[in-house]
């Protein structure tokens, strides 16, 4: 087989390869907060910083250029049940780039001008991908994947970064900011909630989603791990001391609830596997960042709290999200070499 060509890498390029950006950066950021208390761990999440800004730019190139190029066939995924999910990928990779930018750098201008661009685009997809869905006909219960999270979820990441810098802005553009956070945090919870019951009917009365979508029952942690954390980012800019204690109680809460599911995704990933209905697509970089999500909340939870038990038990899902970034970064690899993962999938 040929190895493809720019253009046809770039009008058959999935929506969903800036999950590998959302799976890396979460995983510099908790890396980051481990590294507080392991020293050593400090240079190796620097380099998933800048790995991850560069990782950024490539994949923008094909991206854009399709958009450019190939409209029609962007505008072809964009009316998909299932893929139309992926679009806002690109944005939240912008939002979680300005949250590392701030981790890792002073380079508060550069996250700001990531994270305005990132909230633009992403309301952008978000109204697009939803208005499509809500006026066709095209979705079935068979297409209800925690895909359809994606939109959610990236609502709701963007006081992760959004609310920090809060402190490099003041008067009207300050509270601009801080509606826009709310607004988004307000409308992704809410949307999570809805479609939280919309795909475990598809789990109860209708057939598994196997195959590539396998690793699609990961994305409940996103949500179950970025709502919390943006809500207590948010009410810690409200002068309601009492809302940072409900916010506590909440979070440990959800947590609670991430734990549960956290098995739960574990046993139905290793069930399709030794059914061999796992094979390997850009859909697993979905076991990224909602573990890292999970890992961010649980360490969040910890420094609230003090409790040994949520630590323990965020390390433990931090090594396993080290293990699934370093098993996808290795096939992903195998399949960008060979041109294979550039082969469009039905």
């Amino acid at each position: 087989m040929n190895y493809p060509r720019f253009a046809d890498i770039s009008r058959s390029f999935a929506p969903g390869w800036f999950a590998a950006v959302m799976g890396t950066g979460v995983f510099a950021m908790t890396t980051h907060s481990l590294a507080l208390r392991w020293p050593w761990l400090g240079l190796p999440a620097e380099v998933l910083h800048w790995f991850n800004s560069a990782l950024f730019l490539l994949l923008a190139v094909p991206w854009l250029t399709r958009w450019l190029r190939f409209p029609a066939a962007a505008m072809q995924t964009m009316q998909h049940p299932v893929q139309a999910n992926f679009y806002p990928t690109f944005s939240i990779a912008l939002l979680v780039l300005a949250a590392q930018w701030l981790t890792f750098t002073s380079g508060s201008a550069v996250a700001m001008v990531l994270w305005w661009l990132g909230v633009i685009v992403h309301f952008i997809f978000s109204f697009a991908v939803l208005f499509i869905i809500f006026r066709g006909e095209h979705v079935a219960a068979e297409h209800v994947t925690p895909a359809q999270f994606i939109p959610a979820v990236g609502l709701v990441v963007m006081p992760l970064a959004g609310v920090p810098l809060l402190a490099y802005m003041d008067g009207a553009l300050r509270e601009s900011a801080l509606t826009i956070n709310v607004i988004g945090l307000g409308a992704g919870s809410m949307m999570y909630l809805g479609l939280l019951s919309l795909t475990l009917q598809r789990k109860y009365l209708h057939k598994p989603a196997l195959g590539i979508l396998t690793p699609t029952v990961w994305i409940h942690l996103a949500p179950i791990g970025v709502i919390p954390l943006s809500l207590m980012n948010v009410v810690e800019q409200l002068p309601y001391p009492a809302a940072r204690e409900a916010a506590t109680v909440l979070m440990l809460l959800v947590w609670g609830f991430g734990v549960w599911w956290l098995v739960m995704a574990t046993l139905l990933t290793l069930s399709a596997r030794r059914a061999g209905q796992l094979p390997f697509a850009l859909s697993w970089w979905g076991f990224t960042f909602p573990l890292g999500a999970f890992v961010a909340e649980s360490l969040r939870l910890t420094q609230l709290l003090g409790w040994s038990s949520t630590f323990a038990i965020g390390v433990a899902a931090w090594l396993l999200l080290g293990f699934f970034w370093g098993i996808t970064l290795y096939r992903t690899g195998r399949g960008v070499a060979s041109g294979a993962i550039f082969q469009p999938h039905p």
